[in-house]
């Protein structure tokens, strides 16, 4: 039994072509419904819009098996990172890439792709199967707020395969917990030519603060960064605010933590270096530190992984397993109960406007987790 591959070109092909930057994937999301009408057993929306803020909810599809064995969540997530709107994907023989204009949206219309080429597969050689739930995210791009609002009352499967990452016939079974962090500095205004000895420059302190962090690769586990400034007004006016937004990631939770507190010390040390007196308390600064995810491993050889080694096997393929750097749906549903690695589909350059696709990797990919489906 083998799967489509110019029919799974051909899917791939339209759903990139339906816009679906985050907030706004009403429009797949209504295709995903109609294609489904006629093979699933039950087709739920999960009313988690509310929460979001998309147009539209988190897809739940139901497939009954034939087998008596677990049943089997596959996810992948429906939103795309912007430029995303008015797509025109270009065929160069097996790579198709974008016009220059937007990205391609293999990230993830690729994942969708590869999920609807398996069932229907699995329907037109009538194979049999274990109970399979398919789950369609919104907002994943911005936070992973689909994952985070889904009704997980709705989800029976307690394992799960994320098909979302880049690479050929590979998973990944760990990921890191994020924090998103936030400094909001604290200045005086003054006029810059006139009296500039009045204000208290945020920018400088800032400035400073971000000398005194530890960011970048800090180990073979832990990374951070400072990714925008936004504050000052005019050139001749000392800045009186100034916010940092930024993030520190770690597959030790011990080591997170402690990046966190050493960005955090080197605001508060910057802003005692410039304290002055007789100045309203100033500066001062106010921080928002937030666990965006939690990290997660799946052991090696747990079954999850196992049986996808068979059926890479059963494709003379080796399967290859890493470690991420990033966080995906998969922290979120393993935060939940439900464990789940994370499926690679062949997308290449994902978000930018250089992103492209090799069809061999996207069938590869495609076939692999057709076979899983199988063992």
């Amino acid at each position: 039994m083998n799967i489509n591959r110019t029919r799974l070109k051909e899917e791939f092909l339209r759903l990139v072509k339906i816009s679906s930057e985050s907030k706004n994937e009403k429009g797949v999301v209504d295709y995903l419904i109609d294609l489904f009408s006629d093979i699933a057993d039950e087709v739920i929306l999960d009313g988690s819009k509310e929460k979001t803020g998309s147009n539209t909810d988190n897809l739940i599809i139901k497939i009954r098996g034939t087998r008596d064995i677990p049943p089997l969540l596959l996810c992948s997530h429906v939103d795309t990172v912007v430029p995303g709107n008015n797509i025109t994907p270009i065929e160069e023989g097996d790579i198709i890439r974008t016009d220059g204009n937007t990205i391609l949206g293999a990230d993830c219309k690729s994942g969708v792709a590869m999920i609807i080429e398996c069932v229907r597969s699995l329907k037109e050689h009538n194979a049999d199967h274990g109970d399979i739930e398919l789950l369609f995210t919104v907002c994943e791009e911005i936070g992973l707020l689909g994952a985070k609002s889904l009704d997980y009352s709705l989800i029976e499967s307690r394992q799960c395969f994320a098909v979302d990452t880049v690479g050929v016939v590979r998973i990944i079974n760990r990921a890191p917990s994020s924090d998103k962090i936030k400094f909001t500095i604290f200045g005086k205004e003054a006029h810059a030519g006139v009296e500039p000895e009045k204000g208290i420059s945020a920018i400088k302190i800032a400035a400073r603060a971000i000398e005194l962090m530890t960011l970048g690769r800090i180990d073979h586990e832990t990374t951070a960064n400072i990714g925008t400034i936004q504050g000052g007004d005019a050139t001749n006016i000392v800045p009186k605010m100034v916010v940092l937004k930024g993030e520190a990631r770690s597959h030790d939770s011990d080591k997170l933590r402690a990046q966190t507190n050493s960005m955090r010390d080197a605001v508060k040390s910057a802003v005692a270096e410039y304290r002055v007196d007789n100045a309203d308390d100033l500066p001062r600064y106010e921080e928002d530190v937030t666990l965006e995810y939690e990290s997660f491993t799946v052991p090696e050889d747990d079954e999850l992984i196992t049986r996808c080694k068979r059926a890479a096997e059963s494709m003379d393929e080796e399967l290859t397993v890493i470690a991420a750097g990033g966080g995906s749906d998969a922290n979120i549903f393993n935060a939940h109960g439900i464990k789940s690695v994370i499926f690679a589909t062949g997308m290449d350059r994902v978000h930018t406007v250089n992103e492209q696709i090799n069809m061999d990797d996207l069938y590869k990919n495609a076939t692999l987790l057709f076979n899983v489906l199988l063992v």
